[in-house]
């Protein structure tokens, strides 16, 4: 298997100096990302959907490899709720087709007060486009059911792996590909994560999945500078493990 293994964003204020070097213009900190990850979870669009031409400039300012994971409109997820998903769904795969080869999964965070609804779920997962890799991130425990599960292994959507303190997912191999987001950590600083507790993960994950699988593994616990480097030492977990590995650079010199 390989963990493909990024951050969720980059444009964050309070990485200056401790993953950007000082001095480097915001309109440089996705190059300087790419060049130490091989992908990124886009939240942008959760919040306002990019134009084509926005994803299409990323796709030119990265490396070959890179690849973006984007996170669905809150518009699909929580304004409508899942409810006529194909107008909103036919929107952000328009735009995200401008990423080309470069194009990752797409996330679909759902409210944490939205309940179990099966048929809007299968609903808005066939609206996307066959061969299209869509994750689902449940956040109200009525989603955790055998139908939901059977709607995500035959729409082959993953179900989205969470370690959130209040939350823990259930360990459900739905599709041949994986997603995980790491929201916070319990060593110290706050909300780091421990390298131990990254090698367990690393080690779960491996039992997880097949050799042959991707799988995409996100940090949001974006505080303090964070989450570039525990998204390091999982690769170097997961790399010791003989897992593979996507490409990851060394430490930014500061970071936490």
């Amino acid at each position: 298997m390989t963990l493909v293994v990024g951050t969720s964003g980059w444009q964050y204020e309070h990485w200056r100096e401790r993953f950007y070097p000082r001095g480097l213009a915001p309109a440089r900190w996705l190059e300087h990302y790419a060049g130490r990850f091989a992908t990124v979870e886009s939240n942008s669009a959760f919040y306002r959907l990019p134009e084509s031409r926005t994803f299409a400039d990323w796709a030119a300012r990265t490396p070959g490899d890179f690849v973006f994971a984007v996170k669905a409109s809150r518009y699909l997820t929580h304004v409508r709720r899942l409810a006529d998903p194909v107008e909103p769904v036919g929107r952000l795969v328009e735009r995200l087709e401008a990423l080309g080869t470069k194009r990752g999964p797409v996330l679909l965070q759902l409210p944490p007060n939205l309940g179990v609804d099966v048929d809007a779920l299968e609903r808005t997962l066939a609206a996307f486009p066959s061969g299209w890799r869509v994750a689902v991130e449940p956040r109200h425990p009525s989603w955790f059911v055998d139908e939901v599960r059977r709607v995500l292994e035959r729409r082959r959507a993953a179900l989205c792996l969470v370690d959130r303190r209040g939350l823990q997912s259930p360990s459900w191999v739905t599709a041949d590909w994986g997603y995980v987001r790491f929201h916070e950590g319990r060593a110290s600083p706050s909300p780091c994560y421990g390298r131990q507790a990254l090698a367990t993960w690393a080690a779960r994950l491996g039992e997880l999945w097949s050799s042959h699988a991707d799988v995409y593994c996100y940090f949001n616990n974006d505080s303090g500078g964070c989450a570039p480097v525990n998204a390091g030492e999982l690769a170097n977990a997961g790399h010791r493990l003989g897992l593979g590995t996507s490409r990851v650079g060394p430490p930014t010199a500061g970071a936490a």
